[in-house]
């Protein structure tokens, strides 16, 4: 093997050693929000540094095995998919990170199951995973032909994001009264003034938020397998999904 085909199978790993890491932390934040586990969600939230030194590392060796070999072709194309994947996989940890700390708040953390499967949170979870799995397989095999499958699966999460708004807001409608009583709702709501101004519109007004994140990854997810499909078979997808 070729000293800079060695340094190439290095980026490759590093950027698997990653992924797997950000698989893992995406898997735990499902677990955290889903049981409330707040352990759990500390847990993500320290593991978090080994995401950014990963990205940081890779984005600093890609540089250098461009400045070192000057590479062309299928190379670079490879080169410069890492290093656009890497801050993929990073960002998608952020928001893996950022649904721990909602766990971690503890304020919403008597959210009605009905909604929770509603707004089927547990399935848009589900499809992210398989998607930043299926793009990792992608890239060890260097083959594309899954492209087509990862690209409906975010039109998937796409409509369920958009089925949230409209469910949500009937859920903050029926319950607009309902927390007056609450005692944790009157502490975190004496700022406010509106009548309106319950413990389940604010939690409703949260799992929005959530939900929003993860639609959010589905974008990164099909943003990673773009980088594939340019690196493999020289084709550039991006803003050209219609």
């Amino acid at each position: 093997m070729k000293h800079t085909e060695k340094e190439l199978q290095l980026l490759k790993d590093e950027i698997n050693e990653m992924w797997k890491i950000v698989i893992s932390q995406l898997e735990k934040s499902k677990q955290s929000l889903l049981n409330g586990d707040i352990e759990l969600a500390r847990e993500i939230i320290s593991r978090e540094k080994r995401v950014d030194a990963f990205e940081l590392k890779i984005e600093s060796d890609c540089e250098n095995y461009i400045a070192l070999y000057s590479p062309v072709a299928i190379d670079l194309r490879l080169v410069l998919s890492l290093m656009k994947i890497s801050i993929t996989l990073e960002r998608i940890a952020d928001f893996a990170e950022g649904i721990a700390r909602h766990v971690i708040d503890n304020d919403c953390n008597k959210i009605d199951s009905q909604i929770m499967e509603e707004l089927q949170i547990e399935n848009m979870f589900d499809i992210l995973l398989s998607m930043i799995s299926d793009c990792f397989a992608a890239l060890e095999a260097e083959n594309t032909h899954i492209t087509g499958k990862i690209l409906t699966r975010e039109e998937k999460i796409d409509t369920l994001y958009r089925d949230s708004l409209h469910i949500l807001t009937n859920y903050m409608i029926k319950n607009e009264n309902l927390g007056e009583e609450d005692n944790t709702s009157e502490k975190t709501f004496s700022i406010l003034n509106s009548p309106f101004s319950t413990q389940k519109v604010y939690c409703g007004l949260k799992l929005l938020l959530i939900i929003r994140k993860l639609e959010r990854i589905g974008d990164h997810c099909s943003n990673i397998m773009e980088e594939i499909v340019f690196y493999v078979d020289a084709k550039v997808l991006k803003h050209n999904k219609n």
